[in-house]
């Protein structure tokens, strides 16, 4: 029989590995594009016709990058496009989004101390947010092209926060910060390829029918870049976020969140700052660690219930399987000592990801969990501090398995 558990776990482990590689892939040549653009020498009369130009030296070669504020006079051979770095981004944070939180709705996206809802439900508040969030962003943007850009940024804010509190509103604390960074990165993604690749080829088609590009186009692109390169920071502290219960387990969840988008803007504008050559704002990093320091604060204020008090569904199947009573034994002689709401191991202050071991209902409910990290791998205890026994992991295989099988 498959054990669809560890399959589970490699699903996860291989769509989370892609992800992250893809996005490496993104940010990097997004901040540096952001960074050659606001580098480059636009004080020169280049002979090409080019803005701007810039020299640089990398693994062992020169390179003379050029710059055209709308496009070339003929259409070049070889022109390389930077869009499936963004695309694949997107598609494979939605995959390890559907694996962990749609898959798993009843343990990592549904909390009914927050609010009761089914897993259908809240997988269609979870991918229609992210439709909601594009229109509406979208909106912006197309009515205030010409406008101000600064407002439209104010407004970005507005709306982030919103859903921030909106999210924290309907999801588990640990589910709800990583939907706000799925949210922003959907923004993120959806410029690149809704906005800026079309945008591009309708220059680059206007080359080669031998006409003029169109400078909007070029304007709206820079515009939603911009965005891009300011939202980007802030979508790395959320998607790792949920390894750290201090961000979002607690009351103040959703203006911890509004605040790290704040620190995407200081951080990014001391960087923008040096690669433009417009002085160095040190300002920046005061302002940023005095909002770090407040998130500090603000994350030791009351923890929300990020679990159900009542066993239930899944949960019977495992409280009622045989060998649960000797595996709630062996949890709680070996591992409820720092998975507790007050830890009692020295040094800790609060339970590892914010998973506690303390009653039958919580032990059923991190039951895959615990079968993974302490009964198929060492993984748990950590370094086996508590002696965890050979015969105590298989007791948890057992068990799990059991109950699996029905």
């Amino acid at each position: 029989m498959a054990d669809w558990a560890i399959i589970g776990e490699w699903l996860e482990f291989a769509v989370r590995w892609v992800h992250v590689i893809t996005a490496i892939a993104w940010i990097g040549s997004s901040f540096y594009f952001i960074a050659l653009d606001l580098g480059l020498h636009r004080d020169r009369n280049l002979a090409s016709g080019a803005d701007g130009e810039e020299w640089q030296v990398h693994g062992g070669g020169f390179y003379h990058i050029q710059k055209y504020l709308v496009a070339p006079a003929n259409m070049p051979d070889g022109l390389v496009w930077f869009k499936w770095e963004s695309y694949a981004t997107w598609l494979s944070g939605f995959a390890l989004l559907a694996v962990v939180y749609y898959l798993g709705a009843d343990f990592y996206l549904i909390d009914p101390a927050v609010r009761e809802l089914s897993a259908p439900v809240a997988i269609a508040i979870s991918a229609g947010s992210l439709v909601f969030g594009w229109l509406v962003y979208n909106f912006l943007c197309d009515r205030f092209v010409n406008a101000n850009q600064t407002g439209l940024m104010v407004a970005l804010f507005v709306v982030l926060v919103g859903m921030a509190y909106f999210y924290t509103s309907v999801f588990a604390g640990r589910a709800a910060l990583l939907h706000l960074g799925a949210f922003t990165a959907t923004l993120m993604s959806a410029n690149v390829f809704m906005i800026i690749i079309p945008n591009q080829k309708i220059v680059v088609a206007d080359l080669i029918a031998g006409k003029k590009p169109d400078a909007k186009y070029g304007k709206i692109a820079k515009q939603r870049s911009t965005h891009n390169n300011y939202l980007t920071l802030p979508v790395i502290f959320l998607m790792l976020s949920n390894h750290y219960p201090l961000a979002f387990a607690t009351e103040y969840n959703w203006i911890i969140a509004a605040l790290v988008f704040l620190m995407g803007v200081t951080i990014r504008h001391y960087f923008n700052s040096v690669h433009a050559r417009k002085g160095t704002p040190y300002w920046t990093w005061f302002a940023t660690a005095m909002i770090f320091l407040l998130i500090m604060w603000l994350s030791t204020a009351p923890g929300q219930v990020d679990a159900r008090e009542e066993a239930k569904g899944a949960e019977l199947r495992f409280t009622e399987a045989a060998g649960f009573e000797e595996v709630t034994d062996i949890v709680l002689g070996r591992c409820s000592m720092c998975h507790a709401a007050e830890p009692s191991w020295d040094g800790l202050h609060w339970a590892p990801r914010g998973v506690h071991l303390e009653t039958p209902v919580q032990i059923a409910r991190q039951a895959r969990d615990i079968y993974i990290q302490a009964g198929r791998t060492h993984a748990m205890p950590q370094a086996n501090l508590s002696f965890m026994e050979p015969s105590e992991r298989q007791a948890i295989v057992d068990w799990y398995l059991v109950a699996i099988r029905g």
